[in-house]
């Protein structure tokens, strides 16, 4: 469906995924693009072939739950770097700004 059909939202047509890993297949329906949902699909097949060969485990539903857990962990990690990156510029922010105070301060008692 075209996004003029949907009321000119910028909302994504309906895609459909095809997944079929660790001997499980089934079909989802998402409102993602479909070049996009490739890219994420491949990931996670590269994530749990890695998990298979890091892991030595030979269990689907291990491998899958084992894959899952460690992909929450990659994100949890990336998102603690981004907070100590966010604190550090607030940091450097306020320190500027406190500088540019005391320059003008200097500057308005001339």
């Amino acid at each position: 469906m075209a996004n003029e059909d949907r009321g000119g939202s910028n909302v994504p047509p309906h895609s459909i995924l095809k997944l079929d890993i660790l001997g499980t297949s089934f079909t989802i329906t998402v409102e993602e693009d479909e070049t996009y949902l490739n890219k994420v699909l491949s990931q996670y097949y590269a994530a749990v072939k890695n998990t298979q060969n890091i892991s030595g485990i030979n269990d689907s539903l291990n491998i899958a739950v084992l894959t899952g857990f460690l992909l929450c962990d990659e994100i949890n990690k990336i998102k603690q770097s981004m907070e100590n990156e966010s604190a550090e510029v607030r940091e450097r922010t306020m320190n500027l700004i406190a500088t540019l105070d005391k320059a003008l301060k200097v500057c308005e008692d001339e």
